[in-house]
């Protein structure tokens, strides 16, 4: 799977939405509702990002 911005995953009941992708580091957006988009700002190394991620499932953008 390819990390791409404005991703959204869902892991348990928060939602992470990747807001910048960088070479080795990525800044994401943990939220609790989609619709509100309220949350709190984090950025982790992408290694541990991925390992953020793991088990999470991505959602599919509405066209």
């Amino acid at each position: 799977m390819k990390l791409q911005q404005n991703q959204v995953w869902k892991k348990g009941a928060e939602f992470i939405r990747i807001t910048r992708l960088e070479r080795w580091e990525v800044a994401y957006k943990t939220m609790a509702d989609l619709t509100t988009k309220e949350g709190e700002h984090h950025v982790l190394p992408k290694k541990e990002f991925c390992r953020l991620i793991k088990g999470a499932r991505l959602l599919e953008p509405e066209p």
